[in-house]
């Protein structure tokens, strides 16, 4: 993902989310210094109607709904994802991509000024290296677990657990870490995804890029022995795959034991839908498409193939022409790179309560172009596509993120962090 070291000085030479490879040594130097300048508009709205799921009654059209983005903070340093402990209402969890987390006081309308945890002498932090994910147990009000995802110094993917402290529920205990996995990133800086999210069978679900470089040269994704390009299912306890309800399934069967699903590029952000258990995925493309990837429960994604290299949402990558999909888990949607667009935002179905017609959307977002999109998937079908221009921050969108409630919020890169709210 980017950071506030990232783009450039016209809009032309924006780089977006897992794309670093197209840069020039020299202008990669520069993009390294320099603040982020983003300058491009967000796309015109439209919605599309469908059915709904038997039984439900129908939803409005999304055009009807008046909702809104109320500014939390705007303190923040290049925020990257925000999280809360479940049933945890008084508190949100802000990830920085330069290595602290801040936590941000709901009660009192304030951030605290000390970090819940700093690993910035940890990471290597710059481009799409950094602090880049984190997530809660579903135990943690009585095991105090959690979950970082991030590169270290040498530039690999490092997935660790820590603890809050017994003295102090704002601060962690840095002295806690336990390393669950360690995943090689040898040659390339970009592509390190960035997301952590427990599914409804209490494993931990991660999702590594393929590697980076331009089109996967070393076949990560669609290598079961890699990690690489991967959704991982892991025991959080032990980091090894994890076992709960069904096996992983190439466990035992020449795969690593850790792989749930191959074929993702740079799944920056993923999320299940809470009430459904549903998988949805977000993928970053090359430098053509962006596609959206949604798995239905139970066992959501399990053995599927998403397709990167061969594919690049509904188009040929390699080779270029005549693919064969056949097998693939296919996107649901995808979209081009006109209009500013570059990176998706993967982002939640919405199951809060603030703004109840809006149950059983789900949200995602364009890096560069800033637009803010929904749809609703029913019967396998994707229906009520929707723009919105009155939840767009602007470019730079990074994140989504879910708070205990199910509610809602947008983040960007230059420290801001809104809720979505009823007008």
């Amino acid at each position: 993902m980017l950071n506030n070291w990232t783009i450039f000085l016209r809009k032309d030479q924006a780089v977006p989310v897992g794309k670093t490879e197209l840069l020039s040594p020299r202008t990669l130097s520069l993009w390294r210094a320099l603040s982020l300048v983003l300058a491009c508009s967000a796309c015109s709205g439209g919605d599309d109607t469908g059915g709904t799921t038997a039984g439900d009654p129908s939803p409005p059209p999304p055009s009807s709904i008046a909702v809104k983005l109320e500014p939390i903070t705007m303190a923040l340093s290049a925020p990257v994802f925000m999280t809360a402990p479940p049933t945890d209402n008084t508190r949100l969890f802000i990830v920085e991509q330069g290595g602290a987390i801040k936590v941000f006081d709901v009660s009192t309308g304030s951030l605290l000024s000390t970090p819940f945890l700093d690993l910035s002498g940890a990471i290597a932090s710059g481009g799409e290296r950094g602090l880049l994910g984190m997530a809660f147990d579903p135990s943690y009000q009585s095991n105090g677990r959690f979950y970082v995802h991030y590169t270290d110094t040498n530039g690999d993917i490092v997935i660790a657990r820590y603890l809050a402290s017994t003295s102090n529920a704002n601060e962690a205990d840095p002295s806690s870490a336990v390393i669950l996995r360690r995943i090689a990133h040898p040659t390339f800086s970009n592509h390190n995804g960035g997301m952590l999210a427990f599914g409804p069978d209490g494993c931990l679900y991660a999702g590594p890029g393929d590697g980076g470089g331009t089109g996967d040269p070393n076949n990560n994704a669609q290598n079961p022995a890699s990690l690489l390009g991967k959704l991982l299912r892991l025991d959080p306890t032990t980091g090894n795959g994890c076992t709960n309800a069904i096996p992983n399934p190439f466990a035992g069967a020449g795969g690593a034991p850790e792989v749930w699903s191959i074929g993702l590029r740079n799944p920056w952000r993923f999320s299940f839908d809470r009430q459904t258990g549903d998988l949805y995925i977000g993928d970053v493309g090359q430098n053509t498409r962006e596609e959206v990837n949604v798995s239905p429960a139970p066992h959501a994604g399990r053995q599927a193939n998403y397709g990167w290299r061969l594919m690049e949402g509904f188009l040929c990558f390699n080779p270029a022409s005549n693919c064969n999909p056949g097998g693939l888990t296919l996107p649901v949607l995808d979209y081009d790179q006109t209009g500013g667009a570059c990176s998706v935002i993967g982002g939640y179905v919405y199951r809060g309560t603030a703004i109840p017609s809006l149950q059983g959307t789900y949200f995602y977002a364009d890096l560069c172009a800033g637009f803010v999109r929904s749809f609703r998937y029913r019967n396998a079908q994707v229906t009520d596509q929707f723009e919105w221009p009155s939840l767009s921050p602007g470019p730079s969108i990074t994140s989504f993120g879910e708070d205990a409630q199910g509610e809602l919020y947008i983040m960007t890169l230059n420290g801001g962090l809104w809720r979505i709210a009823p007008l």
